[in-house]
């Protein structure tokens, strides 16, 4: 931000006020090049760059309850790019760039905070898989390494090295890790966006998608139809209710994901950690709060209802973890809804219906991708259905071809069978 504030400081109108709200709302045109459906972080996004890149500003994003309501309203601000597949790496190492220059790019405050990430082996297995991992990270353009004990405790000096009877054996240590504010990265692309033309329209939701001769012509809402030369579903956890309202669907299970977070308290642990052995990841957010996560549910509702048995088993290894724990007061609980494929990778591109493109699929990992997945969707719509190199791996079609992604990070956010 340096070159922000300098640029105020000579500012001979500093102080001022500056408007940075949204439009007010507007009626619904008969007509649009693209409708977006889903107004969470990646559907804004993708309707900034088609504006700002692609010149395409007419442009509808429709979301049925109000900018940023659903699962990036809970998700836990980590953006990080330690994956174990090539594909995965040079995907989210991209990201993490968009991520990193968002604020001078929007000159609006994202809170990014560069503070790393350790995940936590405790058995051989688990040392040869980050082993590997470390290694096609470093390949890829991603910073991770494989560190021992003596540079972990160092690290976290508050960490138990011998968790529930389960030494620590050795960690990958994954520098790029970054937090950043959900809220800002939603409202700043939805600022830009807006500025450039595009249309966002809150409580409106989609009741129907019109296909005519296996081609996607218009939306039915609660707010009448629209006509569209292009449709993109990016609805997170609904996207096969959407997708069957346009007669296919989408290979994703929904599970439900939750979290805690405890009062606020003095500055102590900077990076996240996490432990795959006891399903538990602990991080301090910017505001001082410790938050709790671990694996999903074992069963796919769409209940958002936090539950007395995840706090139960999570806390205690947490507390297995970090024995300040128990002295903390919680402050609030929640659960979030994550739609899982088989590879536990996204679906981004091609649809069977003609210029009907998916944004699904995204699991816990959708905020960390929200950027690069909105400027290569962007391409993809603006070019006509030419998928860019980038996503082409992450296709639906890839699960009848069986040349999945594959994933074995053995890292804690795994649905629990028990």
């Amino acid at each position: 931000m340096p070159y922000t504030l300098l640029k105020y400081g000579l500012n001979k109108n500093v102080p001022f006020k500056k408007h940075i709200g949204l439009p007010q709302p507007t009626e619904l045109k008969k007509s649009y090049d693209v409708v977006i459906i889903g107004g969470g972080s990646h559907g804004i996004a993708i309707a900034y760059y088609l504006a700002k890149y692609h010149g395409i500003t007419n442009v509808a994003v429709l979301e049925k309850a109000y900018l940023g309501k659903a699962n990036i309203a809970y998700n836990i601000t980590t953006v990080r790019s330690n994956y174990l597949t090539p594909e995965e790496v040079k995907f989210y190492a991209q990201s993490l760039k968009l991520f990193k220059r968002m604020s001078h790019e929007f000159d609006f405050n994202m809170t990014y905070s560069q503070r790393g990430q350790l995940t936590l082996a405790h058995t051989d297995a688990a040392i040869r898989s980050f082993r590997q991992q470390a290694e096609i990270n470093q390949y890829y353009g991603s910073h991770s390494k494989l560190i021992g004990p003596k540079d972990i405790q160092e690290l976290v000096p508050a960490l138990n090295m011998n968790p529930a009877h389960k030494p620590i054996l050795a960690g990958l240590w994954h520098i790029d890790g970054v937090t950043t504010s959900h809220n800002a990265v939603t409202f700043g692309y939805a600022k830009e966006a807006t500025k450039r033309g595009v249309e966002l329209h809150q409580l409106t939701e989609v009741t129907d998608i019109i296909v005519e001769n296996g081609k996607v012509t218009g939306i039915n809402t609660n707010r009448g139809k629209v006509k569209c030369g292009v449709a993109v579903q990016a609805v997170a956890e609904y996207s096969s209710l959407i997708a069957e309202k346009a007669g296919f669907k989408v290979p994703v299970i929904s599970y439900p994901l939750q979290a805690i977070v405890s009062q606020p308290m003095k500055p102590l642990l900077d990076p996240l950690v996490s432990s795959s052995a006891l399903h538990c990841y602990v991080q301090q957010t910017g505001h001082g709060e410790i938050l709790f996560g671990g694996g999903y549910g074992s069963y796919p509702p769409y209940s958002t209802r936090a539950t007395l048995e995840l706090k139960e088993t999570l806390l205690a290894h947490a507390i297995e973890m970090f024995s300040f724990v128990a002295d903390l007061r919680l402050l609030r609980q929640w659960t979030g809804v994550a739609e899982m494929t088989s590879d536990c990778n996204p679906i981004m591109g091609l649809s069977p219906v003609e210029n009907y493109y998916l944004d699904a699929g995204w699991g816990t990992w959708g905020f960390k991708s929200t950027p690069i997945c909105g400027k290569t969707m962007a391409k993809l719509i603006a070019s006509g259905g030419k998928v860019p190199d980038l996503i082409a791996p992450f296709a639906m079609d890839r699960f009848h071809r069986l040349t999945q992604v594959n994933r074995n990070e053995g890292k804690s956010l795994r649905v629990k069978t028990t």
